[in-house]
């Protein structure tokens, strides 16, 4: 199913199996995108929006002289514009990180689940809510955490993230992207992020390597970020993580 990794394992919002037939009946098709390609530019008007169900996505904003802060990673299970849905123009652009699979679901037949299925409009009204509580972690990300800590949250909240669609075993994933790409997701250099990944390394906390990352201690890396997962909705995050759930 092209649905399968769409809020899985959120709380109380998971979709029934007659609401992922009706959302997989939606798809017009499933386009393959190659890495390192613009899918969506700032300003464009929109008619559809993306499902990812392969690969890794991002938005980003470029600053003056063109360079580029990315303000969100996108994994397979979530949409890459569900919020271009009500506001048909995006004031960022969309690209790939990695090779990608995206389902193109036409804002018509969104129309017509918002007339018909308020449930399941819901739902997808709490998948960009989530976006939402992840631009706030991400602000707080930047706002308040050293580099290190910068690194640390990110690489905690993507593992929390890729254990509920079977991409990460709650301390090893792939990842996909590079050095550079960290560079842009914290706010720091290229030459500050092999420093703070080195030193994540020699602190045995995580060790990333050819685009794989190996967690050596979770709780330790979470400490290390100020990551709490509360904010994610994940169900029983600490049995499928290996993260105390800091909330309780």
């Amino acid at each position: 199913m092209f649905t399968d990794k769409f809020l899985r394992d959120r709380r109380g919002v998971e979709l029934d199996v007659h609401e992922r037939a009706i959302l997989e009946k939606a798809v017009f098709e499933i386009r393959t995108i190659d890495a390192r390609k613009t899918v969506v530019q700032a300003g464009d008007t929109l008619s559809v929006s993306m499902l990812l169900l392969e690969g890794f996505m991002c938005r980003y904003l470029d600053d003056r002289e063109g360079m580029r802060q990315l303000v969100a990673v996108q994994v397979p299970g979530d949409f890459l514009d569900l919020h271009g849905y009500p506001l048909k123009i995006l004031d960022h652009d969309v690209a790939s990180l990695t090779a990608a699979t995206i389902a193109v679901i036409p804002h018509k037949a969104l129309d017509d689940i918002n007339a018909t299925m308020p449930e399941l409009t819901r739902k997808l009204w709490f998948s960009t809510l989530l976006d939402a509580a992840m631009h706030r972690a991400w602000l707080f990300r930047l706002g308040r955490l050293d580099a290190v800590g910068r690194v640390a949250h990110f690489l905690s909240e993507t593992n929390a993230r890729l254990v509920p669609v079977g991409l990460s075993d709650g301390k090893r994933f792939a990842l996909g992207l590079t050095q550079a790409d960290i560079s842009e997701i914290c706010g720091i250099t290229s030459v500050h992020t092999n420093r703070v990944l080195r030193q994540l390394r020699e602190e045995r906390l995580c060790i990333f390597r050819s685009s794989l990352v190996e967690i050596l201690d979770v709780e330790g890396l979470a400490r290390r970020g100020q990551f709490n997962p509360a904010y994610l909705y994940i169900e029983t995050i600490s049995d499928r993580s290996g993260v105390e759930r800091l909330t309780s």
